[in-house]
């Protein structure tokens, strides 16, 4: 069996953000019935948060728009052996990613570079904490593009 591609979303703290994203791209794998040929994790590039639940706007909003269930995940923080390990490594923003290239080197994606709309591309995924439902709302939107979008994207570059 060839070994799963290895696909790492990363936000600061790992509770927001990067967990619905880690939630939707398994969402848009299961659809595609291609579940088992990837490996998918978040993280924060923090340790604000280590070892908590996705924050209950990232719960809600995935729940109510999907079904899906994100609770279970907890969230880790980003460490060199991720960097080193993982096939994709995904940024929410700019900053996650500077902070994350200071942990060695590899080619980190920032997630909004797989905006359909080319005029979206280059911004970061803005932070919904503390914000209330429209903003988790929003992020929902913005992830779920991107995501799928990044879906097509590995599948091409794997091929």
């Amino acid at each position: 069996m060839t070994q799963p591609i290895k696909v790492m979303f990363f936000c600061l703290g790992n509770i927001c953000r990067s967990p619905l994203a880690e939630g939707l791209f398994l969402y848009h794998l299961e659809e595609r019935g291609l579940a088992d040929r990837f490996h998918v994790e978040s993280s924060g590039t923090s340790a604000y948060h280590v070892g908590e639940a996705p924050d209950p706007g990232s719960q809600a909003v995935i729940r109510q728009q999907l079904g899906v269930d994100i609770s279970h995940q907890r969230s880790q923080q980003l460490t060199k052996s991720h960097v080193r390990e993982f096939d994709y490594l995904v940024a929410m923003d700019h900053s996650n990613r500077q902070n994350a290239e200071r942990l060695g080197d590899a080619d980190i994606l920032l997630l909004r570079d797989f905006e359909p709309e080319p005029s979206h591309r280059d911004t970061g995924v803005p932070d919904p904490w503390g914000g209330g439902g429209s903003q988790f709302q929003n992020v929902y939107e913005i992830v779920y593009r991107c995501t799928e979008s990044f879906l097509d994207h590995v599948l091409e570059q794997e091929e």
